[in-house]
């Protein structure tokens, strides 16, 4: 990401974050402090908020703005929290956002619980819209994402995913979640029919880029930029669209060579700097990022039908912003 970019939606959003981070605080107040722990040491690490920015201005792009979106919005942040918090303990992850993981200062059963908590505190909040809808997407989005956790789970190791088994993992993982803010934002704003769709569409692919792009950063990013060790993916034993596309270009000896590299029992370095130079060899990491880009243009097109004004500039720039950035 360009740091005038980052700047621009920086500056366009900081009201705004202000206010999402004071509802975050606020609704685990009432809590038990050991909840209230727990998760504000991964909620408050760190996060660049985009899920609640999203449906904020998607819901004022479709004309909502009087207030309630912000408080609707750290729906998102808490689902999003949840699944970050399980996912650490499955993976058995050291780091998280440049800091320890939750489940290295808390046993797993009460990270694992906190989390529970944090998607029960989501529903609570949709509730308070009283839109049937508003919940049905809440809903689909827990039981898509509980699934496509599952799905990676049990494609662990599978040297010969496909790019499409690939695609239906990270859809479910990561695009459901911001598809659904977008849409959620349109209904919360009771948009027509057609602006809700093309929303929903415009979160589609936004989520779709953005995570090509952490897949793509878990090879070309640093340690620092990363907030974790690089090559998590590969250790865990997912394959991710950088390695399935050199895997099924590579020549007959490069190809045993990276098999024997994912599956070595212990971490290399030097062996994982010469797997990126296969990345870059076969063209996986310029693949990936073609694909994301053209994520980008197809979610920026989805918000031609909108009027101009400053929410939709913005969801275009984050569009931007999510293969642009470095971390």
């Amino acid at each position: 990401m360009t740091k005038g970019l980052k700047q621009k939606i920086i500056e366009k959003t900081a009201p705004d974050l202000k206010k999402v981070e004071a509802a975050l605080e606020y609704h685990l107040k009432p809590n038990l402090d050991l909840v209230r722990k727990i998760a504000s040491h991964l909620l408050f690490s760190g996060g660049k908020r985009l899920r609640p920015l999203l449906m904020i201005h998607s819901a004022r792009l479709c004309g909502y703005n009087n207030g309630f979106e912000i408080e609707f919005s750290i729906i998102f942040e808490y689902l999003h929290a949840a699944t970050l918090l399980h996912d650490d303990v499955v993976d058995k992850a050291d780091t998280r956002r440049g800091k320890k993981a939750a489940h290295t200062k808390w046993s797993a059963s009460k990270v694992v619980l906190t989390g529970d908590f944090l998607l029960a505190r989501a529903l609570d909040i949709a509730a308070k819209t009283k839109e049937p809808n508003i919940i049905s997407v809440i809903a689909k989005i827990t039981q898509d994402m509980s699934q496509g956790e599952i799905d990676q789970l049990g494609k662990k190791g599978k040297l010969n995913l496909s790019e499409e088994e690939y695609l239906e993992v990270i859809k479910r993982k990561t695009a459901v979640l911001i598809q659904g803010a977008c849409q959620s934002g349109a209904i919360l704003a009771k948009a027509q029919k057609e602006k809700e769709d093309d929303l929903n569409q415009y979160g589609f692919h936004l989520g779709m880029a953005f995570q090509m792009a952490d897949d793509l950063l878990d090879y070309t990013a640093s340690a620092k930029e990363l907030g974790k060790n690089p090559g998590a993916d590969m250790r865990e034993g997912k394959l991710t669209l950088p390695l399935i596309h050199s895997l099924a270009n590579a020549a007959p000896d490069d190809k045993i060579w990276m098999q024997d590299a994912i599956t070595a029992p212990e971490f290399n370095k030097d062996q994982f700097e010469k797997l990126k130079e296969k990345l870059y060899l076969y063209k996986g990491i310029e693949y990936t990022f073609d694909r994301a880009k053209g994520h980008v243009k197809r979610a920026k097109a989805c918000l031609d039908g909108f009027n101009d004004c400053q929410s939709k500039q913005l969801l275009c720039w984050i569009a931007d912003y999510s293969i642009a950035r470095k971390v």
